[in-house]
C-alpha cells in the first residue's frame, strides 16, 4: 500500500509528463491504491478517489431517508463543489410544520471543537437591514480555523457573493458548516476532515469589514442560529440532541421566515410557466450572469414554476 507521500510523488511526476494538448481532456491514464483508497488519475492532471465519483452528497441516511424523503417535505441537498447552495433555492423553512429530532453527536462521532476561540462581534438576525446568518468571530488574518465536526469538504474556492475564501463542510449529522472570509485554504474538495482540523486560515476577503471568521450552520441550505445549536462562551455542544423546528431558523426579535439564499432584503420574482432566465433577466433589466450569481444556479438551471428567483 503506498503511503501519502509517496502518491503526491507520483502524482507530479505524472503531472510533469503529460503533453499539454492533453490537459482538457477527462480520459482516465491510471489507477493508484492508497490508504486512502483507490485514486483515479485523469489526462487532464486531476484525480479523484473512486468512492467519489457517484458520491450522492448523503452523509446521514437516516436524517436524509426516513425523515425528508419519507414526508412531504420537498427539500432537497446535492453534492455540488462549485455551489454553496446546493438545494436549487427550494427548500423553503415554512414547510417545516413538524419539529424534526436530529442527533448532532453519537457515540461515533462524537467530537465537537470551536471553530476559533475568539470573540462574538455580530451575532445571527437582523443587521443593517438584512438578516445575518451565522456568527461573527474575531481572529487576527493568519489564525488557523478548524473544523467544528467531522464531515466532508464540499466546497473550497473563493465565493463572488460576499463570503470571500469559503470552506463548506457536510458533517455525518446531516448539518453543513460554512466559514468565510479566510485568507487561506487548507483543504480540497472531497477530502474527509476530523473535527478539530485546520480547514483554512483567517482572513478579511469577500465583503468583510476587518479579519474574523463568519461561521454559518446550515439545515438543508437554510441557516440555522448556532447559537441554538453551540455555546461560544463554553466552546461546546449545548445538547447532542437537536430539535429543528422553525424557531431555529430566525433570531428572537427577527424575521418570521428565512431564505436559503442568504439573504432577506432583496427583490424576487415568482416563475411562471414559459419563463426562462433571459426572459426574468430581461423583464427585470438586468443580466443572466447576476441572476445566476444572486442564487447561486447556472444558465442550464431548470426553473420551476412557483418558485422564487432573486433578481436584486
Amino acid at each position: 500500500m503506498l503511503s501519502k507521500k509517496t502518491v503526491m510523488r507520483i502524482l507530479l511526476i505524472a503531472i510533469l509528463i503529460i503533453p499539454f494538448s492533453n490537459l482538457f481532456s477527462q480520459k482516465v491514464i491510471d489507477t493508484l491504491e492508497t490508504e486512502d483508497g483507490t485514486m483515479i488519475l485523469y489526462s487532464n492532471r486531476t484525480w479523484t478517489y473512486l468512492e467519489d465519483v457517484n458520491f450522492d452528497g448523503v452523509m446521514n441516511e437516516y436524517l436524509y431517508g426516513q425523515v425528508i424523503s419519507d414526508t412531504s417535505l420537498h427539500y432537497t441537498q446535492t453534492w455540488d463543489k462549485d455551489l454553496c447552495y446546493t438545494s436549487d433555492l427550494q427548500n423553503d423553512v415554512n414547510e417545516l410544520k413538524d419539529t424534526i429530532w436530529m442527533c448532532v453527536q453519537d457515540s461515533i462521532h462524537d467530537n465537537f471543537v470551536i471553530p476559533f476561540d475568539g470573540v462574538v462581534t455580530s451575532r445571527f438576525g437582523w443587521r443593517r437591514g438584512k438578516n445575518h446568518n451565522g456568527i461573527d468571530i474575531d481572529l487576527v488574518t493568519g489564525d488557523t480555523v478548524r473544523a467544528a465536526w467531522s464531515g466532508k469538504i464540499r466546497y473550497a474556492k473563493y465565493n463572488t457573493g460576499g463570503f470571500g475564501n469559503l470552506v463548506v463542510i457536510r458533517h455525518f449529522n446531516g448539518l453543513e458548516t460554512f466559514y468565510a472570509h479566510l485568507s487561506n485554504h487548507l483543504v480540497v474538495p472531497n477530502q474527509i476532515v476530523i473535527a478539530g482540523e485546520p480547514i483554512g486560515l483567517g482572513g478579511n476577503t469577500g465583503h468583510s469589514r476587518g479579519s474574523h471568521l463568519h461561521f454559518e450552520v446550515r439545515f438543508y441550505d437554510m441557516p440555522l442560529n448556532p447559537e441554538r445549536i453551540i455555546d461560544f462562551k463554553k466552546n461546546e455542544v449545548l445538547d447532542e440532541n437537536l430539535l429543528v423546528h422553525r424557531g431555529m431558523f430566525r433570531s428572537g426579535g427577527g424575521s418570521s421566515t428565512a431564505h436559503s439564499s442568504g439573504s432577506s432584503n432583496g427583490k424576487y420574482y415568482r416563475v411562471r410557466s414559459g419563463d426562462t432566465l433571459g426572459a426574468i433577466a430581461r423583464r427585470n433589466r438586468t443580466s443572466v450572469s447576476r441572476l445566476c450569481q444572486l442564487n447561486g444556479i447556472r444558465p442550464t438551471t431548470v426553473l420551476q414554476i412557483g418558485r422564487n428567483i432573486r433578481v436584486r
